[in-house]
């Protein structure tokens, strides 16, 4: 597990993409906001988390090994706990959460999808 990254995934080169052509500025992985978010922007008071279907439990898309079932169902358990934890103290600190699928970026209107996302937290 120590190969796998925790910064710079596709689905991360994905939405910063999207930022950067949109004209959106944004910071990454800040050390001091819980759970160290993908994306977060201070001024809007909003994170984003880029979550793959497999890491986070995707009751859609989330697969499970088929070696070692245990301990991957309580891994992905876990994932999937830690997540709320760190919803709860977002809005705790009065911030927004914007969670993203990897599967909702596999589409063909995949932009519109995270257009749609940020601009309802923008008040556009």
């Amino acid at each position: 597990m120590s190969t796998v990254k925790n910064k710079g995934s596709k689905i991360e080169k994905q939405i910063g993409s999207f930022l950067r052509k949109n004209g959106i500025k944004y910071r990454s992985h800040s050390n001091i906001l819980p759970g160290k978010p993908d994306f977060y922007f201070r001024e809007l008071k909003t994170v984003l988390f880029a979550d793959s279907c497999f890491w986070h439990g995707c009751r859609y898309h989330g697969t499970q090994p088929k070696s070692n079932r245990t301990f991957w169902k309580k891994k992905i358990a876990r994932n999937k706990k830690r997540d709320g934890e760190i919803n709860r103290a977002y809005k705790k600190m009065d911030w927004h959460v914007i969670r993203v699928w990897e599967h909702s970026l596999k589409v063909k209107d995949a932009d519109k999808k995270l257009n749609a996302a940020l601009e309802t937290l923008m008040g556009k």
